[in-house]
């Protein structure tokens, strides 16, 4: 079974059993909220569908996207990722990881996000991989 791995530069900070998640956060600037569905897969993470509640700088709204319940809701075509980088920084504020409606910071499992470490990776992986890999978090 493939899970989810949260780490950098394929250091394993936390392995999480799930085979789907949402990655949501909000816009530093706009402070609007942007979410993804991602699938994990062993090919890598396969984003399904894309939602935000609003534009504004660096955030157009697709041609394709169609507004439901307050939200523009888009597909991108894009190859598994594998893994997904991410910038995070105290700044910007904290993503969120969502399963089944419910949400928790990712600095539920990593701390809050610091200059020193100013990234995170999100890719899939085999569980037996990330106990063999799994380091201190930083």
């Amino acid at each position: 079974m493939t899970s989810l791995c949260i780490g950098l530069a394929g250091v394993v900070w936390a392995s999480l059993p799930l085979q789907e998640v949402t990655l949501a956060w909000q816009h530093s600037v706009e402070k609007v909220r942007w979410e993804e569905d991602y699938q994990v897969t062993p090919a890598g993470l396969v984003l399904q569908e894309a939602r935000v509640r609003g534009s504004g700088a660096g955030m157009e709204i697709p041609d394709d996207a169609r507004l439901r319940d307050g939200a523009w809701h888009y597909h991108r075509h894009l190859p598994p990722l594998q893994p997904l980088h991410a910038g995070r920084t105290p700044e910007a504020g904290d993503y969120q990881l969502c399963v089944k409606g419910g949400c928790q910071p990712l600095s539920h499992w990593l701390g809050p996000p610091t200059h020193t470490i100013a990234a995170v990776d999100f890719w899939a992986c085999e569980p037996g991989d990330a106990a063999d890999q799994r380091k201190a978090l930083p």
